[in-house]
């Protein structure tokens, strides 16, 4: 996900839109969980950079985040959001304070 993929209804609610890689949220299995590594490396949450399967939603919400996060510092929250980046590795590790 990245800036291009998301727009605002006519109340403003955020949709998000990236059909080269949309898929299914119930997963392969109806388990809720996936685990394709793909999309846009600086939007990355986590889990997909260490191939956990992971909660498409909540995979969403973080995208969204970095690209809020963007608009509103006019920067990048992570120099790589690699789990090699310090700032990245923090959030990887739960270290959120």
């Amino acid at each position: 996900m990245k800036p291009e993929n998301l727009l605002l209804d006519k109340n403003f609610v955020l949709k998000i839109t990236d059909f080269g890689f949309s898929t299914n949220l119930a997963g392969k299995n109806d388990d809720g969980l996936l685990n394709t590594q793909l999309g846009t490396m600086s939007y990355m949450a986590p889990e997909i950079h260490l191939g956990r399967d992971y909660d498409g939603v909540k995979i969403d919400v973080f995208a969204a985040g970095i690209v809020l996060f963007t608009i509103l510092t006019q920067r990048p929250p992570f120099r790589a959001a690699t789990p090699d980046d310090p700032h990245y590795s923090l959030i990887a590790n739960n270290g959120w304070d």
